[in-house]
């Protein structure tokens, strides 16, 4: 991949704009997104759990433009994600995706089958094979705050591709040293195929998050072919510096392509025309070691959600 890497903002009202699907479909354009006729895509959402969907999840209409373009590119699409709570299947039953897509040809899954990858700071993760064998992902992610990591925007949404409690079990083993969790992200990332990023900030969640946080419009739709570069974009306009985001820490420890802000080239609207005023980050990181209770407490929660079929 060339760089500067190629950032296209347009500006969107709300999730009821007719021109929603037109303007998702010409972000993928512009990014070159390469999906063909016949290609398996994997449409990746971001389905965190049960409680605050409408603004901690992706947004139905969002994920529907997504699936339409795919279509129209005449390739296979399955929209899955691994979520910390449930399955696929119930989250996005419960985060509206399921009704929004019912009429399109389209299998909504999790990603489960896990396999193993090797870390480069040593072990392994378990990544879903549904992830690392299609041929193309289209990542769809929220601009959110993230309590634990500062933000989370289009490369920690690759995240959700580790299966199930692993998650939680990277949570346990790596979260004590900040920068080796984001490095397993990173790994997770390199790992997989090719994908192209699109990032919601139509409403973005800050204060806190991933899920706890207050919504704040933003009306930002971005996307590019180098998750990193869209990340870094935004950290722009959020004005926030790397030691306030390890995952972006890391990748400019790492020297990768898209992290510095002189890899990115914005097009469409321009960057100052977002008006991000007031937008809030979190004071201070939270642990990402969760301690034992809290870990067997989720997992439980977990399984209960699963049992009972998102009721």
């Amino acid at each position: 991949m060339s760089y500067p890497v190629t950032v296209t903002l347009r500006r969107i009202g709300g999730y009821d704009d007719p021109g929603l699907d037109g303007a998702v479909a010409a972000l993928f354009e512009a990014a070159d997104c390469p999906v063909g006729r016949g290609d398996r895509v994997l449409v990746k959402p971001n389905l965190v759990g049960p409680r605050n969907t409408a603004l901690s999840c992706s947004e139905p209409h969002v994920v529907r433009a997504v699936c339409l373009f795919a279509l129209s590119r005449g390739a296979v699409v399955t929209v899955a994600d691994s979520p910390a709570f449930g399955t696929g299947g119930i989250m996005a039953r419960l985060a509206g995706l399921t009704q929004a897509l019912a009429d399109l040809p389209v299998a909504v899954e999790s990603l489960d089958a896990a396999r193993p990858l090797r870390l480069a700071h040593g072990g392994s993760i378990g990544v879903s094979s549904k992830a690392l064998d299609t041929d193309h992902i289209l990542n769809v992610a929220r601009l959110k705050c993230h309590d634990q990591m500062g933000m989370t925007l289009a490369t920690k949404n690759f995240f959700g591709c580790v299966c199930g409690f692993r998650k939680s079990l990277a949570h346990q083993r790596l979260g004590r040293d900040r920068a080796r969790f984001a490095r397993m992200i990173l790994d997770v990332l390199a790992a997989l195929p090719p994908s192209t990023s699109l990032l919601d900030g139509i409403v973005a969640m800050h204060k806190a998050g991933p899920v706890g946080g207050e919504p704040f419009k933003l009306g930002l739709l971005g996307a590019a072919a180098n998750p990193l570069a869209l990340d870094t974009a935004v950290y722009g306009l959020l004005r926030l510096a790397p030691d306030a985001v390890p995952l972006w820490a890391e990748a400019l420890r790492q020297d990768l392509g898209g992290a510095r802000p002189e890899d990115v080239a914005c097009a469409g609207e321009p960057l100052e025309s977002f008006d991000a005023t007031g937008f809030l980050t979190p004071a201070s990181l939270a642990p990402l070691h969760f301690e034992p209770k809290r870990f067997v407490t989720g997992r439980l929660r977990s399984v209960l959600l699963t049992l009972r079929g998102g009721r």
